[in-house]
């Protein structure tokens, strides 16, 4: 059975992060911090041991890369969704919520109560996202254990056998089909299968931007759900699914 095929299309949650730099710019970092993102800078930017790196160079690398490390940055926003049936009709009908916060550890509570509530049986239960197994999940992991929460079952996957984590649906990976060098992007493959793309406002790259400049919490939300529902829409054209129309999708608030 292929991995499209595993859980029925009602027991998958959909999900997607919003990820930005810890502090608003890099000198808000401790001595200490700063010195190990000058590590990681090195790393990023591919230097020798010999060759320094300025401050400048590093505060920017920090506005600008800093989201996609969690040591280095926080979770604004987790976007699910899950598809249910519809009273009287075969069509599904997609549910969006989001969770978005200043305080990320209030985030993260929110995200574990849905997955224990609703979504708590990897044997039954799916989490589904572009990208997911390399970094949501790993990322949400690595954040909940900084904040000192413990990690629901279906994300408890450290040390866990491929076999074991099958119940996260990665739609990147099912796209490679074995080929491990590849790398396809969210926006490409709604391009490619001809879904409205999600990229119509703001993309990853202004995420950080919109929240420390213009502290708008609802705008990252709504990005962050137009990439859930993308992520439905191209799992539906994998299955060889209709794709939702407008009036099957609702947010929740």
């Amino acid at each position: 059975m292929s991995a499209f095929d595993t859980y029925d299309l009602y027991n998958i949650l959909f999900l997607d992060i919003e990820t930005v730099p810890g502090f608003a710019e890099f000198e808000e970092l401790s001595e200490e911090m700063q010195e190990l993102w000058g590590i990681k800078c090195r790393s990023i930017l591919r230097r020798p041991a010999d060759e320094e790196i300025s401050y400048d160079e590093m505060a920017e690398l920090f506005r600008d890369r800093a989201g996609i490390y969690a040591e280095f940055a926080k979770i604004v926003c987790i976007s699910v969704g899950f598809l249910t049936r519809q009273p009287g009709s075969d069509e599904p009908l997609l549910r969006l919520k989001s969770f978005s916060n200043h305080l990320e550890s209030s985030i993260l509570d929110d995200f574990s109560e849905v997955l224990a509530k609703h979504f708590n049986n990897p044997d039954k239960f799916a989490l589904c996202g572009h990208n997911i197994r390399e970094f949501d999940i790993p990322y949400i992991c690595r954040r909940m254990m900084i904040n000192q929460q413990a990690l629901p079952k279906m994300i408890d996957i450290a040390g866990k056998k491929p076999w074991e984590t099958k119940h996260l649906l990665d739609t990147m990976e099912m796209w490679k089909f074995g080929d491990i060098k590849n790398y396809t992007s969210l926006r490409l493959l709604t391009a490619v299968f001809e879904i409205p793309s999600p990229k119509d406002d703001i993309d990853g790259s202004d995420v950080a931007g919109v929240y420390w400049e213009e502290r708008d919490l609802d705008r990252i939300a709504t990005y962050c759900e137009k990439d859930v529902l993308a992520t439905v829409q191209l799992f539906l054209r994998m299955k060889r699914l209709p794709l939702l129309r407008n009036d099957q999708i609702v947010v929740v608030r």
